[in-house]
């Protein structure tokens, strides 16, 4: 018999103690699939919505705050700025936008005026859209009539953007433009030169503006979800090393269980290093499999949340492709592998060197 078919034959002799063992690593490795994967899959669809919806530059006050998140809103351009950047020959395509706060129904709302609607998921057309938690709480629905600073409208569509707590009101800018005195939260555009480069020339030439780059956003979410991923996948992590450690035991107790037929083993010229292999194949088979069931497992749970909570957050543009890429799986079931084979060195090492005579004298 070979070394390959004794350690599948003992993984099958113990079908309840292996399943069990198992079931730690596979609670492991959903948990830290899972969690990574969302944060790995947040990051791409963020990437692929900047580069596909936002211009190559985006200019707002330096004073105002500028990132991913945008101007807070408190700070505007100044009309000279606003002017000097619509002339400058490097800029094409120019979108103005703005938000500003106020108050509907004793309710604070931001008010955002859009250049481009294809940045916002809605149900409706065009026009005023405005968000479903919003919506609910002042029972309003398409065709509804609103008042924002004092201009009536007629609500033409609803968004899940913002959240359960979110009130915003989103508007053709043109619209929204006039009803804050003119105000530009921010600009984006194209550029007919390197951005990078537009980009400082921007800074340098127009005071009092900051301007970043499609790839200055990438790296800030880069830098957000990386730190969101490393947290939670540690998290995750201490939920597989606990599985994992679970292997220890139960190799040592089967070794316990098998010391006489270790014995007939080497009795029969089975040398320490074929034992040695035999329990280590052993433990990188209880790895193995419970990485790829885990696996399994947090592929559904994620395709789940996919089907029925990412439309609730305006995110249903979101794949599974993006959650759970072939470099988190490879890594995660040869790390979960590799893991358990560490794990059973010490089992197959004491199985390795028990004296023949005594293990046939075991009872």
């Amino acid at each position: 018999m070979s070394i390959y078919k004794l350690s599948f034959k003992n993984f099958k002799r113990r079908k309840l103690r292996s399943a069990l063992t198992m079931l730690g690593i596979v609670i492991g490795v959903t948990a830290l699939i899972s969690l990574i994967g969302i944060g790995t899959g947040m990051s791409s669809y963020m990437k692929d919505q900047t580069a596909s919806l936002m211009g190559d530059v985006t200019i707002t006050n330096s004073s105002g705050g500028s990132g991913i998140t945008g101007s807070t809103g408190d700070s505007f351009l100044n009309t000279a700025a606003v002017s000097q950047i619509e002339n400058m020959s490097d800029l094409y395509n120019i979108k103005k936008e703005t938000q500003f706060t106020t108050q509907m129904n004793n309710i604070q709302v931001m008010v955002i005026g859009m250049s481009d609607w294809n940045q916002l998921k809605f149900n409706g057309t065009p026009g005023v859209v405005i968000s479903k938690s919003l919506a609910d709480e002042l029972n309003y629905k398409i065709g509804s009539n609103i008042t924002v600073k004092n201009q009536k409208m007629s609500v033409t569509g609803i968004t899940n953007e913002g959240g359960d707590n979110g009130a915003y009101v989103f508007m053709n800018v043109d619209k929204a433009l006039p009803l804050n005195s003119n105000k530009v939260s921010s600009i984006t555009a194209n550029t007919k030169a390197d951005p990078d480069t537009v980009k400082n020339q921007i800074e340098s030439a127009v005071n009092g503006t900051s301007a970043l780059t499609k790839s200055d956003y990438t790296k800030q979410i880069d830098n957000i979800m990386q730190t969101v991923t490393l947290f939670v996948g540690a998290i995750a992590g201490v939920a597989l090393l606990v599985g994992v450690i679970s292997i220890i035991n139960i190799m040592l107790v089967n070794v316990s269980e098998r010391t006489r037929e270790i014995g007939v083993l080497k009795a029969i010229g089975f040398k320490n290093r074929e034992i040695l292999s035999s329990i280590l194949t052993e433990a990188g088979l209880l790895g193995l499999l419970s990485a790829i069931v885990g696996v399994v497992v947090a592929a559904v749970i994620l395709e789940l949340g996919i089907m029925f909570l990412a439309p609730q957050y305006g995110i249903s543009g979101i794949k599974l492709t993006q959650m759970l890429p072939l470099w988190l799986v490879a890594a995660v079931i040869g790390g979960a592998t590799i893991l358990s084979v560490l794990a059973g060195l010490y089992p197959a090492w004491r199985a390795s060197k028990l004296n023949v005579v005594e293990a046939l004298r075991y009872e």
